[in-house]
């Protein structure tokens, strides 16, 4: 009877039997295994990895770390990268790899797969990687959601979070913006309004039941406001720079839609509000 050892969820990843024979891992030196350059992971946990790195100076390195060979007599990790980390600063020299050649896209699906099974990737991290591996393998949503065993729903909303702005994509990678108030954010249409939701998650902390109220007033003042807007569009087109900077500025102030309007030397501000709240809010900055 040959020997085997039970590889946590590698076998799962290469569509074979999740027990792998012995024989077929090998110790490799840690110096001697890098990164793969199409990890979708960017962040490593820093306690998680002290923590996991105790539980191997005691147990050792229970799954072996999935890798392809180089020709300069290095491995590229396929699977295993937070498990080479930890061994690292375990102090080990050698951890146990099963060896084996790939293509490029089973490298990135591999890797995606073992992360977000695991819970590994941040949402950003996640969106990014499915749309790679959707790019690369011609992949709609409904067999990518597949592959990762989840709905086609939870897929797309997480691809949605690239329609972002980049600034608020990054406060989602960084944990400052939830995804709950990012589907809020996303639910306006215009960029500007986005914008400006997202400053006052930022800036005043506020729920995502509150975000979405406030994404539903703007969306509301919009309809409400649409006719008279049509009729001054050709004037707004013909607004100069420096007044659609200064409008900038009071909305990044604000944190609420501004317009300037007149011609001139003559003119009027509107602050728009949506809320008693919001008014007295705006009443403070202002008085």
């Amino acid at each position: 009877m040959s020997k085997k050892v039970l590889g946590k969820g590698i076998g799962a990843l290469l569509g074979e039997e999740a027990e792998v024979d012995l024989a077929s891992v090998t110790e490799v030196t840690v110096s001697a295994l890098k990164p793969n350059p199409q990890q979708p992971r960017r962040e490593f946990n820093e306690t998680a990895l002290r923590e996991l790195a105790d539980s191997i100076r005691l147990k050792g390195v229970l799954q072996p770390v999935l890798a392809e060979p180089s020709q300069d007599g290095t491995y590229v990790i396929v699977a295993g990268e937070r498990r080479v980390r930890a061994a690292r600063l375990a102090g080990l020299e050698k951890v146990p790899v099963l060896v084996r050649q790939f293509s490029p896209d089973e490298k990135l699906e591999i890797a995606l797969i073992e992360n977000i099974q695991r819970e590994d990737l941040n949402p950003i991290e996640e969106a990014l990687a499915y749309k790679k591996v959707m790019e690369l393998g011609g992949l709609s949503q409904e067999q990518m959601a597949s592959r990762v065993g989840k709905d086609r729903s939870t897929v797309a909303n997480t691809l949605r979070l690239l329609k972002l702005p980049q600034e608020a994509q990054t406060a989602v990678e960084k944990g400052v913006l939830s995804p709950g108030h990012a589907r809020a954010v996303l639910s306006l249409v215009n960029p500007a309004d986005q914008q400006l939701l997202f400053r006052r998650v930022i800036e005043k902390g506020i729920s995502v039941r509150e975000a979405e109220e406030l994404a539903a007033a703007f969306s509301a003042g919009k309809r409400q406001g649409q006719k008279s807007r049509k009729a001054s569009q050709a004037g707004a087109e013909r607004k100069e720079p420096e007044v659609k900077e200064i409008e900038q500025k009071l909305m990044e102030k604000l944190g609420t839609k501004v317009e300037l309007r007149g011609n001139g030397g003559k003119g009027r501000i509107e602050i728009a509000y949506y809320s008693s709240d919001d008014l007295e809010r705006l009443l403070e900055i202002i008085l």
